[in-house]
C-alpha cells in the first residue's frame, strides 16, 4: 500500500511539473526586427519574452552603431547575457573594474562608467558567442562597425516584463 501510494504522490508530482511549450522565433521575423530597430543610437529591445517554468528568457535584438558612445556597464542582476554576433567587430572587454562608476536612473539596475580597468579584451565579430554572467563589467572599448548581435537573457529573477 505505501508503495502505491508513493508511485502515485510520485506520477502527480511529475504530472504538476509539466514543461511550457517551446517557443520559435522564425529568422524572417528576427530579420525584419533587427531591420526596423533605429540606427542613430543603441537599441536593446525585446524580441520575445518567455515563461519557462518559475523563470522568465530574453531573447532581445541590438544595434549599436559604431559612432555611438559605449559607456562600460554592470547590471546589478543574476541575470546572464549571451551575445551572438551577426553582423560587424569590435573589441570587448569583460571583468575588471569599471571607471567612474554612476548609478542609472530607476528602473535601471546598471551601473555605468568611462571603461574598464584590468578587464579581459577580446575581438569579436560574425558568429561569435560571449556569454557574460550578471554582475560583471563589460564594455565596447573599440568599435570596428556598426554592431548587430542577439542577446538570450534567462531571468532567474523574473525581473523581464513578458513579451
Amino acid at each position: 500500500m505505501r508503495i502505491l501510494l508513493l508511485l502515485t504522490a510520485t506520477a502527480l508530482t511529475l504530472a504538476a511539473q509539466t514543461p511550457p511549450p517551446a517557443t520559435d522565433i522564425p529568422n524572417d521575423q528576427i530579420q525584419a526586427f533587427l531591420k526596423a530597430l533605429p540606427r542613430d543610437k543603441v537599441s536593446d529591445l525585446p524580441i520575445r519574452i518567455v515563461e519557462v517554468g518559475g523563470y522568465k528568457v530574453g531573447v532581445y535584438g541590438v544595434f549599436r552603431p559604431k559612432n555611438s558612445i559605449q559607456e562600460a556597464n554592470v547590471h546589478e542582476t543574476k541575470i546572464t547575457e549571451v551575445y551572438q554576433i551577426l553582423e560587424g567587430s569590435a573589441t570587448l572587454v569583460t571583468g575588471g573594474k569599471l571607471i567612474n562608476p554612476r548609478h542609472v536612473a530607476a528602473p535601471s539596475t546598471s551601473l555605468r562608467g568611462d571603461g574598464i580597468e584590468g578587464g579581459v579584451t577580446r575581438h569579436v565579430a560574425k558568429g561569435d558567442v560571449i556569454i557574460i554572467p550578471g554582475y560583471l563589467p563589460h564594455w565596447w572599448s573599440k568599435m570596428d562597425s556598426d554592431l548587430v548581435y542577439l542577446i538570450t537573457r534567462p531571468d532567474p529573477e523574473g525581473k523581464s516584463k513578458l513579451k
